[in-house]
């Protein structure tokens, strides 16, 4: 599979650069090179790449402009890949589904991992579509009945209460103990005492690790994006909004939950 390239910034320098560090990949045949954001829309347009690396920052419209145009005027738009000296447009780069974004100056190693993941998803693009939906359901159909979740249990005025773990939004490990965070209340968790043992009980409650400390219910999360330092910020559907933190060493299983 070749991935034909397209490779926009309008320091020719640093297109010399990323051409010189692509030329190692045997996948990559770089098609084309444009110093504007106008000549890249031409540009794809005309040749329709698979992949674009894209500046941000250039001279009239930016790399934003770029895909906001392809998307409307290309049934298929290509791929596209951020390349820049700044770290402030990472959140927006995501809003607006770019495949990855990588700082300047780009190292070998980080450009390999960007290419990994663009064939990966140019190869389910390219899949017939009954084949992708056979792909889809091989990954949430299990012929084996799936065991009903199991309550938890808390604390609430002295007593023993059983709780449904879908009313839990997150559970969080405080003051050696663990604490059940719902909608508008916290209730601390009876019977169990370990983290580890609490994600084992509600293995099959749609929850995730997101940290050490914390499990987050994977359908209470009502936004999230992605941090500094590779971590990922989820706001929480409570009452107040809670933010919890996805650590970076979680983050790829995080995204692999969400089928993303």
């Amino acid at each position: 599979m070749q991935i034909r390239c397209l490779i926009v910034d309008d320091e020719a320098p640093a297109r010399d650069e990323l051409k010189f560090l692509l030329s190692s990949h045997a996948l990559i045949d770089v098609i084309g090179e444009a110093g504007s954001a106008a000549q890249a829309i031409d540009l794809c347009q005309q040749s329709k790449p698979d992949l674009v690396f894209l500046d941000i920052q250039m001279p009239g419209q930016d790399g934003f402009d770029v895909i906001r145009t392809l998307a409307d005027c290309l049934p298929s738009p290509p791929l596209f890949v951020f390349i820049t000296a700044y770290d402030s447009y990472a959140v927006k780069a995501f809003e607006a589904s770019a495949v990855d974004y990588i700082l300047k100056p780009v190292s070998q190693s980080r450009l390999a991992t960007t290419i990994d993941r663009a064939v990966k998803l140019l190869h389910e693009r390219q899949m017939p579509l009954q084949q992708q939906i056979e792909s889809l359901l091989s990954q949430v159909t299990d012929k084996r009945p799936t065991p009903k979740p199991s309550r938890v249990s808390v604390e609430k005025n002295g007593r023993i209460r059983l709780i449904d773990p879908a009313e839990i939004i997150y559970c969080a490990y405080e003051d050696n103990r663990i604490m059940a965070y719902r909608f508008d209340s916290v209730l601390p968790i009876y019977g169990i005492a370990s983290m580890d043992r609490m994600e084992e009980h509600l293995a099959n409650s749609g929850f995730f690790r997101a940290h050490r400390a914390t499990l987050v219910n994977l359908n209470a999360i009502r936004e999230f994006s992605p941090w500094f330092n590779g971590k990922y910020s989820l706001v929480m559907n409570d009452q107040t909004g809670s933010e919890l933190t996805v650590s970076r060493s979680r983050v790829k299983e995080f995204k692999d939950q969400l089928g993303l």
